[in-house]
């Protein structure tokens, strides 16, 4: 491989529907919490710091075990090409 290739990363559909559990774990800790859960994890997402996630019903751990760029991916794929 040449340092132009790109690399395709693919997200096996079960992966996809465990990230979306944890997702709507995590965003539902936040919101128990009282924090903005979008904000909270668009800051998780950008700088990778976990202390964005509460403790809260495990929900910094949970987050932690997903792979941070599988998540990015799939939630552009998500808002690019759902169809609304």
């Amino acid at each position: 491989m040449t340092d132009r290739e790109t690399l395709k990363f693919t997200v096996p559909c079960d992966d996809k529907e465990n990230m979306r559990r944890i997702l709507r774990s995590v965003f539902d800790a936040l919101s128990e919490k009282g924090y903005n859960p979008i904000n909270q994890i668009v800051g998780y997402l950008l700088t990778e710091d976990p202390t964005y996630i509460t403790n809260y019903n495990n929900a910094r751990s949970m987050i932690c075990k997903i792979d941070r760029d599988e998540l990015m991916q799939a939630l552009v794929r998500e808002y690019l090409f759902k169809k609304n």
